[in-house]
């Protein structure tokens, strides 16, 4: 499964790795391998001091922070990250990560894969939600391939997959503010989910469902409302 990971990374000499939640390091030694270099982002200090100890310093740096509010811009452009990331904090981190979209040259990561189901839905579905439109305003995602839970100890309850994430080229801005409002009534029709939003203006019919609509269209809201 390590050997797959790291070859849909493709990670090359003079990559700007960023590896998130590198643990004990069974990701980090290969992308070293291949990349020769690698930062790491590692809350646990007694990790942390593990991997530096491992590996030297030109080789790896280990940032002991926390990657869910850490500045990634205080890396180069074109940053390539990377991670098995722990799924009980995968959501904000994902919406975190968004921000930094424009200084991303690509994602791969590991998660559950209700996570990576629900990031490259398609509208009018179950999984299709604030996350999928948030994610999709910004990057092109595909599902690279599952990974049973064998491959962990100890197994863990949840079927996981891997998943890559490119910048598009023209991103959408939407207000997350919208998103919010729209998806915690997600069963509503739209002129009750965003009471006092012009829908008309903006082409969207407002008796369509919050999951009715796609990034496109939430931009076209977002845009009217900052014009107002």
């Amino acid at each position: 499964m390590l050997a797959r990971l790291v070859e849909a990374i493709a990670p090359q000499p003079g990559d700007v790795l960023v590896e998130i939640g590198p643990g004990e390091g069974a990701l980090t030694a290969p992308l070293i391998e291949r990349a020769g270099r690698l930062e790491a982002i590692e809350l646990d200090r007694d990790l942390a001091a593990a991997l530096a100890a491992r590996f030297p310093p030109y080789q790896l740096t280990v940032h002991c922070a926390d990657a869910l509010d850490y500045d990634y811009a205080r890396f180069p452009a074109a940053i390539r990250v990377v991670g098995n990331l722990p799924y009980n904090i995968s959501t904000p981190l994902l919406f975190h990560l968004a921000r930094y979209a424009d200084r991303v040259r690509d994602m791969h990561f590991m998660l559950q894969l209700e996570v990576v189901e629900r990031m490259v839905a398609a509208p009018s579905t179950g999984e299709y939600g604030r996350l999928t439109v948030a994610l999709q305003a910004r990057f092109a995602m595909q599902k690279l391939f599952t990974v049973s839970k064998g491959a962990f100890r100890p197994p863990p309850k949840v079927e996981s997959a891997v998943v890559r994430l490119t910048p598009l080229a023209a991103m959408l801005a939407i207000d997350d503010d919208i998103l919010r409002r729209a998806f915690s009534a997600r069963r509503k029709q739209l002129r009750n989910a965003l009471p006092g939003v012009d829908l008309a203006a903006a082409g969207i019919d407002a008796t369509l469902r919050p999951e009715n609509l796609t990034p496109a269209d939430y931009a076209r809201i977002s845009a009217l409302i900052a014009s107002r």
